[in-house]
């Protein structure tokens, strides 16, 4: 955000003063961007201001009914640990050489083989990332983890299944009780932007970087996903490993940017970086190819779910409110709604997310891997085998994890977040339109051209590892299983089907 950085929520006014002392005013010399979801943008040559993320100042998208995104009344994976924390229940062992990067990432089991590291200076604590000393990133389905060298703050975005993306930052220096420290108001501003789908999200944005690691004012910057041009992609990164045609990863600007008034297809001419990352002073040695092509894929779907999610408790609330039928809540206590039975208005606004949110499960319109070799690229990539294994599998060993990583990234694609508790948090009647129109689509009734890269191999084996792996599917699933003798998924003890 303008002229704004992020620092943790105080808890009393004394710990406002001691923070606000110890933070120096930020002057930003460059146009920074966001990387994934821990950044603020700073105008050129403008001083930015230090400022308290006070949770309660300002004004916070969607903190209004139905949404209530400052609701305490959370389940994301930190707010979970806090409580932890809080009880005596858990505990984060501080470390001379990485403070808490370590222990935050085992409580949140979150892998460091996940490690990814981007030059650009696209974090609030920008002034320790360079080329030499890159930021390093992880994640796993639900949390993403932003760890900067001799930083002050450990970032942190973890995902709630109602409300999205929820934003924490943990003080670096040692503390007898250090605490994950919610941040609303600079976070937001950033993150609940068209980047993240409008609602708070996270991204991966790719720049022409100059060899300080500032993005270049006059070139542009992309939005990466499973989608993007691979020339597009990943600028200001580092990458190990071959991950497709020529990006843009690796590289700084090697000659004078454009100047203004030129051609739009002139670009700054990139060259090889003049010398390595210090690798000593990252948990693993390496920003991981399979990691950053997971990411890209990820980052997106989450915001979708998100999406999907707002959208529909935003259209019920406000038919609920034309209709005088009294608080929305009341709308979701009621059995599964029938999306025909709705207005039309309030049928698009949930039908348009969840088309999207559809697709980009499936996959739709990925950019092809060009032929890499999978084997070699298996090998190389610890976090590739790590990130399999987590796999849930059916009875011929499939995973949605399962890679391909030759044509492209997984050998059955759908997306592996249909497992994850925010996609199994979105309301009716949007999630059972999803599941409506993906048994559609696996069962063959659906050959539109957006579904042609599924082969008739594809949507058998993609429906026959959701029916025996994901427990509690609607009806129609459960029928069709069963009319074509198909296995379906246990359900734990005492649990019932749904309808």
């Amino acid at each position: 955000m303008s002229g704004s950085s992020h620092i943790p929520r105080p808890q009393s006014q004394q710990r406002r003063a001691s923070v606000s002392a110890r933070r120096v005013q930020l002057v930003a010399t460059a146009s920074l961007l966001l990387a994934i979801g821990f950044g603020a943008v700073f105008d050129l040559g403008r001083p930015a201001q230090a400022q308290i993320a006070v949770r309660n100042q300002g004004y916070i998208p969607y903190s209004d009914a139905p949404i209530y995104y400052r609701s305490e009344d959370l389940s994301d994976p930190v707010a979970l640990l806090q409580k932890q924390l809080d009880q005596g229940k858990a505990k984060l062992v501080y470390d001379q050489d990485r403070g808490y990067l370590k222990s935050v990432l085992e409580l949140l089991d979150v892998p460091a083989d996940s490690q990814t590291l981007v030059f650009s200076k696209t974090s609030f604590q920008y002034p320790h990332i360079s080329p030499e000393h890159p930021r390093a990133l992880y994640y796993n389905d639900d949390v993403y983890v932003g760890s900067v060298h001799k930083g002050d703050t450990i970032e942190v975005i973890s995902f709630d299944p109602m409300q999205g993306a929820i934003f924490y930052l943990l003080d670096e220096r040692k503390a007898d009780k250090p605490v994950f420290q919610r941040a609303e108001l600079d976070c937001t501003t950033c993150h609940i932007a068209p980047a993240t789908r409008g609602v708070p999200g996270v991204l991966l944005r790719s720049v022409y970087p100059t060899s300080a690691g500032a993005q270049s004012s006059l070139a542009p910057s992309f939005v990466t996903d499973q989608k993007s041009p691979w020339k597009e992609r990943w600028g200001g990164w580092y990458v190990t490993g071959a991950v497709g045609e020529p990006t843009l990863a690796n590289a700084v600007i090697a000659n004078a940017a454009p100047v203004a008034g030129s051609p739009a297809s002139t670009l700054p001419q990139l060259g090889p970086l003049s010398q390595p990352f210090d690798a000593a002073a990252y948990i693993v040695p390496s920003s991981d190819q399979v990691s950053l092509l997971v990411l890209a894929h990820q980052t997106q779907m989450h915001n979708l779910i998100t999406l999907t999610n707002y959208q529909t408790r935003l259209a019920l609330h406000a038919l609920a409110q034309d209709s005088g039928a009294g608080p929305a809540e009341s709308s979701y206590k009621k059995a599964a709604l029938e999306l025909n039975a709705l207005p039309e208005k309030t049928r698009n606004q949930i039908k348009v997310p969840a088309e999207q949110l559809l697709r980009y499960l499936l996959f739709a319109n990925e950019t092809p891997l060009g032929g890499l070799d999978a084997k070699q690229v298996i090998a190389s990539s610890q976090f590739a085998r790590e990130f399999s294994a987590r796999g849930v599998r059916d009875s011929k060993k499939r995973s949605l994890r399962d890679f391909d990583l030759h044509d492209r990234i997984f050998r059955y694609p759908c997306s592996y977040l249909i497992y994850n508790p925010a996609f199994d948090a979105l309301p009716e009647p949007a999630k059972g339109y999803v599941y409506h129109r993906l048994l559609e689509i696996l069962t063959g009734q659906d050959q539109s051209a957006d579904f042609a890269h599924l082969s008739v191999e594809d949507r058998q084996a993609i429906l026959s590892i959701l029916l025996e792996t994901k427990p509690d599917l609607p009806s129609e699933w459960q029928d069709y299983a069963r009319s074509n003798r198909l296995r379906l998924a246990a359900l734990p003890p005492g649990a019932g089907r749904s309808n």
